[in-house]
């Protein structure tokens, strides 16, 4: 099989889970980056990256990297790049994404256009040709520039790596799928153990973790760029990473994860999105205030998205709502809680200093993940 070098981007802060996410997969790496792993695999390793990995954004193959300080050294360094290897006479092929951290060039739309020439250039020498129709396969680019240095990758992936296909409907603010992935993961939760999200939105936290107590593949049920690239990738090796995923699956898995929302049309949506990710029958939600919190069961996780006040009209209700979600919590027996928020108050107004909280940026936004951890369950010595 053909060897390549692979790019997976993901959210700031959550290198550590994809490193141990591609470990787990068998994959060698070579680097961990602010925002991406870099590893080695061959054609199976892009389609089970691409199937597997939950807190991924998307798998790039790294076409090559070079020094760039002007626009004639971008031009001459893409140009440099073996594309035929990879595009065909009549693929269709664009920068999609262009991104500069500490570089003097940092014009996205003009490092876009540089490269596309050059790309072009060097294509039209190679196949002898004019012009490109650019009629058949898609070959997106996305190349990163961190101090002078270019790296360039082809994304085999589309449409980005949260979008698990499940998710028809969301809510106004909805967390991506694998950032709520990372957020469960950064967890001691497991499906032997309850789980609640009192502000469940459109049902992604606990879809994901119904996902993941039954061994479903987060990219199992969608498509990718790359399965219109025979000539990388063959289509039986597609099929063999599905047949892995689909042979993990275990549908009668009975965990007990509930959402809750005030909004019943949220409710409403988030059973539509479960019943379309297979795990309606794994999730119970209901219509439910925070201010009815409440569970009988002792050992419990709540890992959930609250609002952070980001709408000014909701911001005078922040400081009581997150004293709510204090209260509530401290009277479950033993839970732990993990929660993600934007809001700066968050520790002040639940009234309790979180065990330990991590920057995460949720978008664009600069969240924090407080971490109530609880007791643990008593070991069962039978």
């Amino acid at each position: 099989m053909r060897k390549f070098e692979l790019i997976a981007p993901c959210h700031f802060g959550m290198e550590a889970l994809l490193k141990r996410e591609i470990d787990d997969l068998g994959y060698d790496i070579t680097e961990v980056a602010d925002g991406r792993v870099t590893f080695f695999g061959d054609e199976e390793a892009l389609c089970r990256g691409n199937i597997f990995l939950r807190t991924a954004e998307r798998i790039l193959i790294k076409v090559g990297s070079f020094h760039a300080v002007s626009y004639e050294e971008l031009f001459q360094g893409t140009k440099a790049l073996p594309w035929e290897e990879y595009i065909p006479a009549d693929g269709k092929f664009w920068v999609a994404k262009a991104a500069s951290v500490k570089s003097g060039l940092f014009s996205p739309s003009d490092i876009q256009s540089v490269m596309k020439k050059a790309m072009v250039e060097r294509l039209k020498e190679v196949y002898h040709v004019s012009w490109f129709p650019e009629e058949g396969a898609r070959f997106p680019i996305r190349v990163f520039l961190m101090k002078d240095q270019v790296t360039v990758g082809l994304d085999s992936t589309g449409e980005s790596l949260h979008k698990r296909g499940y998710r028809k409907l969301v809510a106004q603010a909805p967390i991506a799928e694998n950032l709520a992935a990372a957020l469960i993961m950064l967890t001691p939760w497991n499906g032997s153990r309850i789980l609640v999200d009192p502000f469940c939105g459109s049902g992604t936290i606990p879809i994901e973790a119904a996902m993941m107590a039954a061994g479903m593949a987060p990219g199992m049920r969608r498509s990718f760029t790359a399965q219109d690239w025979p000539g990388i990738v063959g289509p039986g090796v597609w099929r063999d990473a599905r047949e892995e995923a689909e042979e993990q699956v275990d549908l009668q898995v009975k965990p007990e994860i509930q959402g809750y929302d005030i909004d019943d049309h949220m409710v409403s949506i988030a059973r539509e999105n479960a019943r379309l990710a297979g795990v309606e029958h794994m999730i119970h939600f209901q219509r439910r205030d925070v201010r009815e919190l409440s569970h009988p069961k002792k050992y419990g996780f709540i890992i959930t998205n609250p609002p952070y006040g980001e709408r000014l009209h909701d911001r005078e209700n922040m400081p009581e709502l997150y004293k709510v979600i204090g209260e509530r919590f401290r009277m479950l027996d033993s839970w732990s809680m993990y929660l993600i928020s934007a809001y700066e108050n968050a520790e002040r107004d639940i009234e309790q200093k979180s065990s330990k909280n991590r920057k995460l940026y949720n978008g664009m936004m600069k969240a924090y993940f407080y971490q109530y951890p609880g007791a643990r369950p008593p070991k069962d010595r039978r």
